[in-house]
């Protein structure tokens, strides 16, 4: 059984996460003009845009979501072009794609050792940070298996949002 601390990502504070994201997202900037331009890759004004959608919030947003934020701004971007800049961006190792639910796929800018809370009701994702988790060893027998390249916990259950909805209603 592991035990341990772990934590969800919560921040009062929005104006210094406000801060800390652009100065994680000027280092992203950087990273992704350097990986495209070892990857032979042009850095597109579309792509840099998407690019700078997926900085801008710390929501795990789909394909759809970016393209309907995106299409306010940029009225001619295409949908496919999201979907083939964010395969492009996964691929690059900018973003990782979660299959949540197995239902849809989320985009993911938050490239640091992390696992997730699924809300099984609004269907909203949070980071959880569980150093205990991680430094764990993984059983003998997952050696016997295969190779593992990686390794990301899923939580599934209600959140508290939903919960006190959930109580709300029970008391009318």
């Amino acid at each position: 059984m592991v035990t341990g601390t772990f934590y969800m990502r919560n921040v009062p504070n929005k104006l210094a996460m406000s801060m800390v994201k652009r100065k994680f997202a000027k280092q992203h900037l950087q990273q992704l003009k350097k990986q495209c331009s070892e990857a032979g890759i042009k850095l597109t004004h579309q792509r840099l845009e998407i690019f700078r959608e997926l900085m801008s919030v710390s929501d795990h947003p789909s394909a759809d979501l970016i393209y309907k934020r995106l299409h306010k701004k940029h009225p001619t971007i295409a949908i496919d072009t999201v979907y083939r800049t964010l395969a492009t961006f996964d691929k690059l190792g900018l973003v990782k794609k979660l299959h949540v639910l197995k239902e849809w796929t989320l985009f993911d800018t938050n490239l640091d050792v992390h696992h997730h809370f699924v809300c099984n009701r609004c269907k909203k994702v949070e980071d959880i940070y569980w150093p205990d988790f991680d430094k764990r060893l993984l059983p003998d027998v997952v050696k016997n298996i295969g190779a593992v390249h990686s390794r990301h916990l899923e939580i599934h259950g209600v959140c508290n949002s939903c919960l006190e909805i959930k109580r709300l209603q029970q008391t009318f």
